[in-house]
């Protein structure tokens, strides 16, 4: 999600819950996002799946629906772990303050016996553009370029 504030464009970004994202700030941000269904995808990735999925993991991960409105398909790229994203931007606005997550359950801490269970965001904040290659994973930080290049095509 992309917004504008005083004639600076901003993005949602989201940190990871769980203790080991605690106290990280540099890369440790991604865009609100998850994966297809190996099932449901199991004939191939089209657009319209790839955009369900979008859709779904927004609202998992914020608690906030996505706004009206077409969601403008990036390119899709390579992340670091070999995996490949796909992302898709939407004009918008929530506060940040209030999202909510669905929650994971793990050991913790390692190999105590005990479960705790942690959100999978713990955080939203609207990042300026310019600062958010440095707040985004590393291999999400490709998202800027392509962002930014999507706003001045369209003269945002």
């Amino acid at each position: 999600m992309v917004r504008r504030r005083d004639g600076i464009a901003e993005v949602l970004l989201v940190h990871p819950g769980g203790p080991f994202w605690r106290n990280k700030e540099e890369h440790a941000w991604s865009i609100p996002k998850g994966e297809i269904d190996d099932a449901t995808a199991a004939g191939g990735v089209d657009a319209e799946l790839a955009e369900r999925t979008a859709r779904r993991e927004f609202v998992e991960e914020t608690g906030h629906p996505v706004p009206d409105g077409p969601l403008v398909a990036l390119d899709e790229f390579a992340v670091g772990s070999g995996k490949k994203l796909r992302a898709f931007a939407v004009a918008g606005d929530l506060d940040a303050s209030s999202i909510t997550s669905n929650t994971f359950e793990m050991e913790w801490p390692p190999r105590s016996g005990r479960h705790q269970t942690f959100p999978e965001v713990d955080e939203a904040r609207w990042v300026p553009i310019a600062e958010s290659r440095s707040k985004l994973h590393k291999g999400q930080a490709k998202l800027v370029t392509l962002l930014e290049t999507l706003l001045h095509d369209i003269g945002w």
